[in-house]
């Protein structure tokens, strides 16, 4: 029997012997690798935030005092002393924990998480509501480095620092977000002295001022009363310290005896506070330290190795297919530069990276500033790919509007991850980029039906002159060949794939496969149906869906977005516009509600946008005999 059998809470960390927690990290760690490696997860980060977990929970008295783990990736350890530890073995698997900090799921979670740098913003709130009501507890942000690339970051430190109130701020700092950190920031936080250079450079200033002549003694004393200042000069203290926060560290974040002195001492402090904590990732398991990049979000993979089972498909995924045509475009095009946020591996830009360094840009976790950034190198001429997730694309909305659509400027979204992603959930499900990009003008948006339609996208995405977005969902492609060459598509035209008289399947992107597959079944039931490929949701072929409408008023959409304002309401917008009726339409898509995580087929059943749910809506339509 370990020592984590008799943690059910915070309550039952506090009662063990300091000497013990080293050997709880011990076995907290192995839990969580043996269950990420059957459910996959975001192992790494995790690994390198225990002590800090455990070191948080002992002197804390959670959930009365908030703690916020940013982005919620490295808080396994949290979720298992937090009396999660029975279910852990659910993480990430439908109906079980989630992969973030969720309020529902426990009151020890103070905020549901899952897109970077809110924590110090939510922190700030809740730290004013204490006051507020008169509350003692404590709120503490925990933020990783690579989230401190975020303008929100710094917009919640300014206001912190402005009103001063009661707030301590974490920055665990292990030189990498998701792939290594990048700018001026970056820089400036491994810019560390240790306790014993800082001691000798100290003493070695100290012996120089007193030589000087009549004057040196008194240049010591006032050095002496500076120390402070000297300190925050030549640690990244200073940068903090600008925001009025008082600066602690950078100290060893897996040195659980003093990390739970530091927080005792800090713990009674009632101005703002950052404390700097220096972490590894991947701590303690061998394979997520020497590649913590592979490892800061993996799939199941086999613990004495960490190698990932053989892959069973040679068929590759489409953020693989998107990468490997930006490299072929752009050597036939020197002005095709790409732009992505702190996500190279992620968005299948790294092969670009290191074939034309000078036209790669990672802005960091900064997606706001990465969409205006390409505004300009558009403005200049140049034609800029702006690849991002399409859960974190939401976060540039304004710039989008602003930046590039009001003057047209020539930007192309490659939205990766578009739908259903799976087991992230609520937080990082693409389901919204078909309602919220095709209502601004000047802006085309497009969705291929495999990866050779994804090649042709993007040729035509890189020479429209004008804003442009193609979305591509997550995973393995369908397995068609792709063209050696690539050529343009028609914008606004849409394509048929099969005939029929008795229902009209319109589709658009990866629900195309659905539809086809719908169609094979329902030819089994005597039911013939004409399948489009939409391939834009807008401009919309409005005068081919007009024609077939009229043709056959029996018509389904499908599309893995909401509904309201998706592709489908743009179908009816084209048949209300042209006064078509009488039709029956019936919409597939996502309802008006989040989705949580699960298995990405799994979760399309549950909401009816796969094969089965388009064959039963067209049974449906069908006309009793």
């Amino acid at each position: 029997m370990g020592l984590i059998d008799s943690i059910y809470s915070p309550s039952d960390l506090k009662i063990l012997a300091r000497t013990d927690l080293v050997l709880l990290a011990e076995e907290i760690r192995h839990i969580i690798v043996e269950v990420v490696s059957k459910n996959g997860g975001h192992l790494a980060s995790s690994l390198g935030a225990v002590e800090l977990a455990i070191a948080l929970h002992y002197v804390f008295d959670a959930p009365r005092d908030k703690i916020i783990w940013d982005v919620g990736h490295q808080s396994y350890a949290h979720k298992i002393i937090t009396g999660r530890k029975d279910q852990f073995h659910t993480l990430r698997q439908h109906n079980g924990i989630s992969g973030f900090t969720r309020i529902h799921e426990s009151p020890y979670d103070a905020f549901t998480t899952g897109h970077s740098s809110t924590s110090i913003s939510a922190a700030l709130g809740m730290a004013c509501c204490k006051r507020l009501k008169n509350d003692t507890g404590k709120v503490i942000a925990i933020i990783g480095d690579g989230s401190m690339t975020a303008g929100l970051a710094y917009e919640g430190l300014n206001q912190a620092g402005d009103i001063h109130k009661d707030l301590i701020v974490i920055l665990n700092d292990n030189d990498m977000s998701i792939n290594h950190n990048v700018g001026a920031l970056s820089s400036f936080l491994s810019r560390k002295f240790s306790a014993k250079k800082l001691q000798l450079l100290r003493k070695e200033f100290g012996e120089f001022l007193k030589s000087l002549p009549r004057i040196g003694d008194d240049i010591y004393q006032f050095a002496k009363r500076s120390e402070e200042s000297f300190k925050s000069f030549v640690t990244p203290g200073m940068l903090f310290e600008a925001f009025n926060f008082e600066y602690f560290g950078p100290i060893n974040g897996h040195k659980i005896d003093h990390l739970i002195d530091i927080l005792e001492n800090i713990k009674s402090m009632t101005e703002p506070v950052l404390l700097h904590v220096s972490t590894i990732k991947g701590k303690g398991y061998e394979p997520a330290e020497n590649n913590p990049v592979f490892f800061h979000g993996v799939g199941c993979f086999e613990i004495e190795t960490g190698e990932c089972p053989a892959k069973k498909s040679s068929v590759p995924t489409y953020t693989e297919v998107f990468g490997n045509c930006m490299v072929q475009l752009a050597k036939a095009n020197r002005r095709l530069v790409a732009v992505t946020a702190a996500m190279p591996e992620g968005t299948g830009l790294s092969k670009f990276a290191e074939t034309f360094p000078d036209r790669f840009f990672d802005v960091g976790i900064a997606e706001q500033h990465g969409v205006t950034f390409a505004a300009g190198i558009a403005a200049e001429g140049y034609r800029p790919v702006v690849a991002i997730y399409s859960t974190f694309l939401q976060r540039a909305y304004d710039q989008i509007v602003h930046d590039v659509c009001i003057e047209s400027l020539p930007v192309v979204f490659a939205i990766d991850r578009g739908g259903i992603v799976g087991e992230d959930g609520a937080t990082h499900h693409g389901l919204f980029d078909l309602s919220f990009l095709r209502s601004i003008p000047n802006m085309i948006v497009m969705a291929p039906k495999d990866e050779n339609e994804l090649c042709q996208m993007l040729a035509t995405a890189v020479t429209h002159n004008g804003p442009i977005a193609l979305r591509y969902p997550r995973g393995k492609a369908v397995g068609v060949p792709v063209d050696a060459s690539f050529s343009s598509l028609t914008i606004g035209k849409a394509e048929i794939l099969t005939t029929g008289d008795d229902v009209l399947i319109i589709a658009i992107g990866s629900t195309v496969q659905a539809a086809l597959d719908a169609h094979k079944r329902l030819l089994t039931e005597g039911i013939h149906a004409t399948v489009v490929n939409a391939r834009f949701v807008k401009p919309m072929d409005v005068d081919l869906i007009g024609l077939l409408a009229k043709q056959i008023p029996r018509i389904i959409t499908v599309e893995d977005n909401v509904l309201p304002g998706g592709f489908g309401s743009a179908v009816l917008e084209t048949l209300s516009d042209q006064n078509i009726s009488p039709v029956q339409v019936v919409r597939l898509g996502i309802p008006d509600v989040f989705v949580e995580h699960g298995p990405q087929a799994l979760l399309r059943t549950r909401i009816g946008i796969d094969e089965g749910a388009i064959f039963r809506a067209a049974k449906k339509l069908m006309p009793l005999p």
